[in-house]
């Protein structure tokens, strides 16, 4: 469809039809890097958080110091949004716009996250949105796997505490995290897939910030629009 304003023409395309791509190599996944080196002073518990509503995890985030990023970030980014929202999207890690204001998708990326949405019928408001790490990495430098399991921890409370009927995963990261799989975003795109240990329906696609680089798979991300649109109802209706 080659879009550019992610509108349908001519009806919706068949999901069951979207074509294998393979992934570029700007997005291949590269290896998560070690743990970094702890801190005297990271002692945020993690252990309690099926205890905390979402004001006291917010509060846990904000003051979070379990891993390195605490000493580098500007402000946590915790998540915007609909708190019982039936649609959750989950990005990957905060950039520098969001490290500076801390919200999620802000700047050009967030404006493209909006007309993403706006197309299957949803304004920011009416969906709940976060990201994988809650903190900026340095330089936007690959996290690290203590960095990674510490935010786990909290986005898998943020999705118990939303209850929502679908996950977006935009992003290789963020897929990676919610399916606990290392393929290419391009072959784990294109399907409905399971949050492990749920029936939480998971469906993965480009993360905005790659298709404003690379306009020509916007329809490969259409099609996964369409897909989580149609769970999304399928679900309603049962």
């Amino acid at each position: 469809m080659g879009i550019q304003s992610w509108v349908p023409r001519g009806g919706e395309p068949d999901p069951g039809a979207a074509e294998p791509v393979a992934e570029p190599a700007a997005v291949a996944a590269p290896a998560v890097l070690p743990p970094a080196q702890a801190s005297a002073a990271a002692v945020t518990r993690l252990d309690d958080l099926a205890t905390l509503d979402w004001e006291a995890l917010e509060a846990r985030v904000a003051g979070c110091n379990a891993c390195g990023l605490h000493a580098t970030r500007s402000r946590t980014v915790f998540g915007r949004g609909d708190r019982q929202a039936e649609l959750m999207v989950v990005g990957d890690a905060p950039g520098e716009e969001e490290d500076a204001r801390g919200e999620p998708f802000v700047g050009e990326a967030g404006h493209m996250l909006d007309t993403m949405l706006r197309a299957i019928g949803y304004g920011r408001g009416e969906v709940c949105i976060v990201n994988t790490l809650k903190c900026m990495t340095p330089a936007n430098r690959e996290p690290h796997v203590d960095e990674l399991a510490a935010c786990r921890q909290i986005l898998m409370r943020q999705i118990e505490l939303v209850r929502p009927r679908l996950i977006l995963a935009v992003g290789r990261l963020a897929a990676h995290t919610l399916l606990g799989r290392d393929d290419k975003l391009a072959a784990l795109r294109g399907s409905v897939h399971t949050l492990p240990g749920s029936d939480l329906p998971v469906i993965a696609t480009y993360h905005p910030a790659y298709l404003i680089r690379s306009p020509g798979e916007k329809r490969h991300s259409w099609q996964d629009l369409l897909r989580a649109r149609r769970e999304l109802r399928t679900r309603a209706e049962g």
